[in-house]
C-alpha cells in the first residue's frame, strides 16, 4: 500500500514538473514573438522577462540562488570562485542552459576563449534562441580572429532579437577589423 501511495505521489510530482516546463516554454515562445515586434518598450520588457526566466531554475530554488551567487562573484571579479559555483550547478543540472552561459561568460573574462566557446556550444544546444550566448560567441570569435563566424553569430542574434543594438555595432567593428587585415 505504501509503495502504491509513493508511486502516485511521484507521478503527481513529475506531472507538476512537466506542466511547469510546458508553462515556461509557452511563456518563452510568447516573449520571443514579442522580441520580433517593432516596439522598443515592449521588446525591452520581453528581454528582461526572458532573462528572468533563464536565470530562474525551473524547479529548484537552491540552484537559482547558487546561480545568483556565482553571478555576484562575476560582478565582483572573483571569477575562479564563480566558475566553481557554475560548475557545481551544471553538475547538478546539466540541462540548465543559463548555468552554462554564466560559466561561458566567466571563462571569457579569464581569457579562456576555447572553454567559453565550448560552454556556448552547450548553451545553444539547449536553447538555440539564446541571443546572449550568440552575442558572447561573437566576442569569443573576435578574440580568436574568426571574424566571419563572429559576424554570423551576431546576425543570428539579430534574427532572434531584431531590436538588439550590439549586433549592428559589433558587425561594423568586425568589418573594420577585416579591412585592416586586408591593408
Amino acid at each position: 500500500m505504501k509503495s502504491v501511495k509513493l508511486a502516485i505521489l511521484l507521478f503527481i510530482l513529475s506531472s507538476i514538473t512537466s506542466l511547469k516546463a510546458q508553462d515556461r516554454d509557452v511563456q518563452l515562445n510568447k516573449l520571443f514573438n514579442e522580441l520580433k515586434m517593432n516596439n522598443v518598450a515592449l521588446t525591452y520588457e520581453a528581454e528582461q522577462k526572458i532573462w528572468k526566466i533563464w536565470s530562474t531554475h525551473p524547479n529548484d530554488q537552491k540552484l537559482t540562488e547558487r546561480l545568483a551567487e556565482g553571478s555576484k562573484l562575476v560582478r565582483n571579479k572573483k571569477l575562479s570562485k564563480a566558475i566553481n559555483i557554475f560548475t557545481e550547478v551544471i553538475n547538478l543540472d546539466p540541462k540548465w542552459s543559463e548555468a552554462w552561459n554564466k560559466r561561458a561568460t566567466a571563462l571569457y573574462m579569464l581569457g579562456d576563449y576555447q572553454g567559453s566557446q565550448d560552454d556556448i556550444d552547450k548553451v545553444l544546444e539547449l536553447e538555440e534562441r539564446h541571443f546572449g550566448a550568440l552575442a558572447g560567441q561573437g566576442l569569443v570569435n573576435i578574440k580568436l580572429e574568426n571574424y566571419e563566424k563572429a559576424i554570423e553569430s551576431y546576425e543570428k542574434a539579430k534574427e532572434i532579437y531584431p531590436a538588439m543594438q550590439s549586433p549592428d555595432i559589433m558587425i561594423k567593428q568586425i568589418e573594420g577589423l577585416i579591412k585592416q587585415q586586408l591593408i
